[in-house]
């Protein structure tokens, strides 16, 4: 899956998730000197959600040697840490009070004690001021993941060096906030794309539709259940949740309403299995409109399957292209979806989002930007007229 020879390069990365962990007891715990001295493995491999994705496509291009992923956890005193490979550790630290942005004071110590990585990354709710200051000589890099467009309050996106939009409205708002911060159009979710970990399987689809998304509101699963239902049985779907709160109700709901619409319920399933899944139907599903540029956009494509996406999405539709799916308002889209399945075989999604959205053409254009943002911290940290708040 997407290995590249042994990359040269020597800096370090950590990407800080706004995920908080709850009993993170059942997680394995080892000591630092049992973590270090590891041979960097001959090949890497880039796969995984977006939280892995970003850093081993940095590593596999060859500017980066290892990374560490960084939870927050509530209820327990103890950090922890797992190595997953020999280039990616994943570290949990215990959190006192979990309000975002989250003053973790556990990772601003081990910040301080072993010293900032070369970039870091950070998502979603974000991290306090006094974590970032802790970082201080790192990249810092910010995405909200979702549609608002910066998540924290001036105090702590000051300190980002680039922010990651996901539409041109939110680096509008980025720019608004912060007119010298850069702010690309390059979401982490659909972008960093791993090449073969979804693939088209060329197997029987029994599916006309497949969404997969959590079972939340923000999905909008209703815009699809309302769409099937006036299809009147010209069409089969495949919800696949993963997880949500919603997923029970949501079943009931198909049942109570006789629509032909097959479950997949929680708990998450692997990669291969959501693949396998995917290739099962005709076309993928995006209904949300308050969400970020959701990483299954471009994963439908991996799959070969082209993309119907709901034309109020407020960040992601810059992925449909005509080649790789349809934009239609919610009350178009029985419509669409029956002209699209008349027109199928003429669709190109794999072959697009290879050439414009896979980890190697992704990596390239995000080190770019690493590159100037290093550059540009450099020639601020050599004259002291410059400050982070109005950068020179």
């Amino acid at each position: 899956m997407s290995r590249r020879p042994p990359p040269a390069g020597t800096g370090t990365i950590v990407i800080i998730s706004d995920r908080v962990e709850h009993c993170p007891q059942a997680l394995q715990c080892h000591a630092d000197e049992q973590l270090a001295g590891a041979d960097l493995d001959a090949s890497v491999v880039v796969e995984g959600g977006y939280l892995e994705r970003l850093p081993l496509a940095l590593i596999a291009a060859g500017r980066f040697a290892t990374a560490e992923i960084w939870h927050h956890a509530t209820g327990t005193s103890h950090c922890t840490a797992v190595r997953h490979s020999s280039r990616l550790v994943r570290r949990t630290f215990p959190l006192d009070q979990p309000q975002a942005p989250f003053d973790n004071a556990a990772m601003a110590r081990r910040l301080r004690d072993h010293g900032p990585p070369d970039l870091l990354v950070v998502y979603g709710l974000g991290v306090s001021e006094e974590v970032l200051a802790a970082a201080e000589g790192a990249v810092i890099v910010y995405n909200s993941i979702d549609a608002p467009s910066l998540r924290v309050p001036f105090e702590v996106s000051r300190h980002f060096d680039v922010v990651l939009a996901g539409a041109q409205w939110q680096a509008d708002e980025i720019r608004a906030r912060h007119p010298e911060t850069p702010a690309p159009i390059l979401p982490v979710g659909p972008e960093f794309a791993a090449t073969d970990q979804l693939r088209p399987l060329h197997g029987e689809k029994d599916y006309d539709l497949v969404y997969v998304a959590a079972a939340q509101r923000y999905k909008r699963h209703d815009i699809l259940f309302d769409a099937v239902e006036r299809l009147a049985g010209r069409v089969r779907a495949l919800c696949v949740f993963g997880y949500g709160e919603l997923a029970e109700p949501y079943r009931q709901e198909i049942a109570a309403r006789a629509l032909p619409i097959d479950c997949v319920m929680p708990p998450v399933v692997p990669f291969d299995e959501v693949n396998r899944l995917m290739n099962r139907a005709k076309i993928g599903i995006v209904a949300g409109i308050d969400d970020g540029a959701p990483a299954i956009i471009t994963e439908y494509m991996l799959a070969g399957l082209p993309v119907l996406a709901n034309s109020d999405l407020r960040c992601g539709l810059q992925y449909l292209l005509p080649g790789t799916g349809e934009i239609a308002a919610a009350g178009d889209w029985p419509g669409t979806i029956e002209a699209m399945l008349v027109r199928i075989e003429t669709y190109r999604p794999r072959e697009i989002a290879l050439a414009k959205w896979s980890w190697p053409v992704t990596a390239a254009r995000f080190l770019s930007l690493y590159d100037d943002a290093r550059h540009s911290k450099t020639g601020r940290h050599n004259n002291p007229a410059c400050e982070k708040v109005s950068p020179c």
